[in-house]
């Protein structure tokens, strides 16, 4: 997802987000007023913003919205609607049932989403007024529909549903799934790999295209006959689009035949279903992705990565001219991953939320300037980007807001300046009365001497004539940088309300800080990050208030990873928390992507130096209290990982514990399973580096 950039202005680009270390040194101490802290029953409490849309006249925003109930274990996600300039709101659905990915007509009376409802056994398309009303189902498909795309002249709605392609009538579609679903034989079997993704096993059914009248009626095939489908792992309303005429659609589809190389390219359809098919980018090897027309209808945007196999390559933004098939280059030098792409109506610009130096910002790419993207947004993060069809040069945008401190907010967002408007208020009856600690950025000199940004959150009542212990988060990915958002499941506030100084640093092989800093770990994913992490731990062991005796770190996935090697080697923690950890890469073969092909070579080819790269094998090392966390439904990191590392801690004596989650996948998603996971692990930090200043 990255490209090459000199360290000066790799550098450049960082200190545009950090602050000195002389500033953070002598921060001064915090009265907070709110009497309580962010604990995690408090977090759990807070209401969550999903996937918005815009209006095509900028008027009203559609945003999803999640309540969680604690007690019952379960969430409601309902519809709300909010006017743009800030005076009005009100809820749109309340049904039981959980509602998602609204989108406006054009014409700007009618919102589509998706819902199971009643006697719904698949989730369908379901439409609303936007005055208000009862929403009225739209398809009764038995395999469920997804992805919900408006026709340009309203007439229409294209979706996604996952069939079995050699069922033509839908009765019998029907009638497999309830074969399937009675039948007393369990067995699954593939031919070709992959077989599962996250956290389910992949079907044989495919993802494709279709499309429904607006009034409801005959349902067309865009894509069945077209050889291609949708990916089974994964897909979204960015895996395709249609034309402005609605004569043609281009979707994103894997071409790989093997199993093991994965390729992903655009796939030109008519949308009637009835001419053939055209790659667009088969001259790539390597992934194509967020495919958007113009408004004008002259040219087709997309992303396109140059190394295959390597999902943090970065993504450069291209232009694809309709008349004539040729290709332009937006990104030009330009050392961010585009994303998904939003056109201005003027069909002059394209807006992309990127990752850029551990923040989420919006960016400008000028069809007519090429390599010089304009930075809209810069502090905070910003997801969510919905844009009106009116306005052209000026349009209304809305966007998700968020930080540390701050979870998501929808905002009016000012693409001249980046100013953003706050519309919605969920949360700030909780946030008024609720103490969070202050958040810095800094940056200090890593694996050979590179700066490494990490940022720092104090624990409310900071008072820097004192000594705090320091919980270190490990993120995961590897290369998934840490941006200024909240994360549920790893909440930095809520670690430091327990009164520790928490950090996060973005070490090498993060995104967001170029291609050469993204790529700089591989093959060896272990010995520049374990010295990032030891340099973070010196550099926070000489700030004054520091107390070196009582550090702890932990992390999930790469993180978890990252905290197994640890367990090896020299470091200063006493004591570690390794979740969803992969610990042995020799059975990470097992994983969900564990068929593709490694970039570089196979264990089998030089297994002595992939065996130096594997936490287990420093296992003779392993002496710090360890807490080991996993879940069965786990398919990136399986669970015998879990298994693994903590059966070898108990044989060599360590202090160690295993929680395990029957329920859960490489997340802890259910609001009580989190609780009891907040409360381990600060009953395991606390036992071994006890809270608070002293």
């Amino acid at each position: 997802m990255r490209s090459r950039l000199s360290p000066r202005s790799w550098l450049a680009g960082c200190l545009l987000l950090t602050l000195s270390l002389a500033a953070i040194a002598p921060a001064p101490a915090q009265t907070a007023s709110p009497s309580e802290r962010l604990s995690a029953e408090r977090m759990w409490s807070l209401v969550r913003l999903g996937d918005a849309d815009l209006s095509p006249d900028g008027k009203l925003a559609v945003v999803t919205v999640t309540r969680f109930d604690i007690k019952e274990n379960r969430s409601a996600t309902d519809l709300w609607l909010f006017s743009t300039d800030g005076k009005t709101s009100r809820q749109l659905t309340s049904d039981k049932a959980a509602d998602s990915s609204p989108r406006f007509s054009p014409d700007g009376t009618t919102i589509v989403f998706i819902s199971k409802r009643g006697d719904d056994k698949e989730s369908q398309l379901y439409l609303i007024a936007v005055d208000g009303g009862e929403a009225r189902r739209l398809t009764e498909l038995p395999t469920g529909v997804s992805a919900p795309k408006w026709f340009a002249d309203g007439s229409r709605i294209a979706f996604a549903s996952a069939i079995w392609i050699d069922l033509v009538k839908w009765e019998d579609q029907a009638a497999r799934m309830k074969e399937r679903a009675e039948s007393k034989m369990s067995a699954k079997v593939w031919d070709r790999a992959p077989i599962s993704y996250w956290d389910r096993f992949l079907e044989d059914r495919e993802p494709h295209l279709f499309s429904v009248p607006r009034a409801g009626g005959e349902l067309i095939a865009i894509t069945r006959q077209s050889g291609f489908h949708l990916l089974k792992s994964e897909y979204s309303t960015s895996s395709y689009d249609l034309s402005p005429d609605g004569t043609e659609a281009v979707f994103v589809a894997d071409t790989d035949g093997s199993g093991v190389e994965p390729n992903h390219d655009l796939i030109r359809v008519a949308t009637c279903g009835c001419k053939p098919p055209l790659n667009l980018t088969a001259a790539n090897h390597a992934d194509d992705g967020s495919p958007a027309y113009s408004p004008d209808g002259k040219w087709l945007a997309y992303t396109a990565q140059a190394i295959p196999g390597f999902y943090a390559d970065r993504a450069r933004l291209l232009l694809l001219d309709r008349a004539d098939d040729s290709h332009r280059d937006l990104s030009g030098q330009f050392d961010r991953s585009a994303g998904d792409l939003l056109w201005r109506a003027d069909s002059k610009a394209i807006y992309s939320a990127l990752d850029d130096a551990a923040t989420n910002r919006i960016y400008r790419f000028d069809v007519t300037k090429p390599g010089s993207p304009t930075a809209i947004t810069g502090s905070s993060s910003f997801t969510g980007l919905a844009l009106a069809a009116a306005g052209g040069a000026k349009p209304v945008a809305v966007a998700l807001r968020q930080s540390f401190s701050e979870p998501p907010t929808l905002v009016r967002l000012d693409l001249a300046n980046g100013a953003a408007t706050k519309l919605s208020n969920f949360n700030d009856s909780t946030l008024t009365v609720t103490a969070q600690g202050r958040v810095y950025s800094v940056t200090y000199s890593g694996a050979t001497g590179a700066p490494i940004q990490m940022w720092v959150v104090y624990p409310p009542d900071f008072d820097p004539s004192k000594r705090y212990p320091v919980f270190m988060l490990l993120h995961g990915g590897p290369h998934n940088g840490i941006q200024d958002a909240v994360q549920w499941r790893w909440n930095a506030q809520v670690f430091a309300s327990w009164g520790y100084v928490v950090t996060w640093h973005n070490f090498h092989g993060s995104s967001g800080f170029g291609q050469a800093f993204a790529d700089s770990i591989n093959p060896d994913r272990i010995s520049k990050p374990y010295e990032d992490t030891i340099k973070a731990a010196e550099w926070l062991a000489a700030q004054p208030w520091t107390d070196a005796n009582r550090m702890v770190a932990g992390g999930g996935s790469y993180g978890g990873f990252l905290a197994s090697t640890l367990l090896g080697r020299a470091h200063p923690f006493k004591a570690l928390i390794a979740h969803a950890a992969v610990y042995n890469n020799f059975t990470q073969i097992g994983a969900d992507y564990g068929a593709e092909r490694d970039r570089f070579f196979e264990f089998w080819e030089r297994p002595e130096e992939f065996a130096r790269y594997s936490p287990h094998t420093s296992a003779g090392n392993f002496a710090t209290p360890t807490l080991v966390i996993h879940g069965q439904l786990d398919m990136r990191v399986p669970v015998n990982h879990g298994v693994e590392l903590f059966n070898t801690l108990q044989k060599r004596g360590v202090p160690s514990r295993l929680v395990y989650y029957p329920d859960e996948n490489h997340w802890i998603l259910k609001p009580q399973n989190s609780l009891f996971w907040y409360k381990t692990v600060r009953e395991w930090v606390e036992k071994y580096a006890p809270s608070g200043a002293r």
